[in-house]
């Protein structure tokens, strides 16, 4: 009954103005949080959810500027969401309003950035089954990833990059703490052998239940930039044991909280 009274209550307020206005400043801010209040309101609903309700807010004004502010500022709103997932309803807004054409993003370059960020998200929302790329060994042997039968966590990095050098040091205490079979898929971005030799010397886990894969592409020929979502360095992910993404785009901290839970979620099975 909350979100319903938000909603006819937002439905209520928003300015309904001729196409040939401009919608003032103060009428804007207004429609603004109450978009920010209902979102909030919605936060713990599905993706499918979400989607719905922007579907319906977007279309449920009559003149077309109010219609684009809305559904931009829905756009925005999911894209740069904190939630892990909300950025499946952000590309569901663009497929679905703006990549049609039916209403028009800011200007031209808005509109290939947004068309980028689909393309690089869309192969790996939660709940997706990871894509299968194969890529090298140390050795040149083929390396597929992820594999069936095992949790995998895939960190996509770049020597040269300050923050995965960071999240090199965390990560090995973090694998520390994993009690279940796992994979941990080191995917070097760079192109140098040498850094590529020295990083492999130095990130160590130093539990059994953690096997580490070293493993890239320097002829880039497996594609896995855009199916992984690889624009910058550090990606951190990781799946289930069917290949399904658990977690995306994820912090180092995110990581080492998943893995309590999973952590805690075999410590009940072996009790029973």
């Amino acid at each position: 009954m909350k979100v319903l009274f938000l909603l006819l209550t937002l439905l209520a307020g928003i300015p309904q103005l001729p196409d040939k206005h401009h919608i003032d400043s103060v009428a804007l801010a207004r429609l603004d949080a109450m978009l920010e209040n209902y979102t909030g309101a919605i936060r713990t609903e599905s993706v499918q959810v979400k989607s719905a309700e922007c579907d319906f807010l977007i279309s449920s004004v009559r003149d077309s500027l109010t219609t684009r502010h809305i559904a931009l500022w829905l756009y925005d709103h999911y894209k740069e969401s904190e939630l892990m997932g909300d950025e499946a309803v952000a590309i569901y807004v663009y497929d679905n309003w703006f990549k049609t054409g039916t209403i028009a993003m800011r200007s031209e370059f808005d509109r290939l950035e947004a068309d980028i960020f689909a393309t690089f998200n869309r192969n790996t929302l939660l709940g997706m089954k990871a894509p299968v790329v194969d890529l090298y060994g140390p050795c040149g042997r083929k390396v597929r990833i992820p594999q069936d039968g095992t949790h995998s966590i895939l960190f996509f990095y770049d020597t040269s990059c300050g923050k995965c050098q960071l999240e090199a040091r965390v990560l090995p205490g973090i694998l520390k703490t994993v009690t279940f079979p796992a994979r941990f898929y080191a995917v070097y971005c760079g192109q140098s052998k040498k850094e590529w030799r020295r990083f492999r010397r130095s990130f160590k886990s130093g539990n059994r239940s953690v096997s580490i894969v070293h493993a890239w592409d320097p002829e880039m020929t497996s594609d896995y930039l855009r199916l992984y979502g690889v624009i910058n360095t550090p990606r951190l992910y990781i799946t289930d044991t069917d290949g399904e993404i658990l977690g995306r785009r994820l912090e180092a901290e995110s990581l080492a909280e998943i893995i309590q839970y999973i952590n805690a979620y075999y410590g009940q099975k072996e009790k029973q």
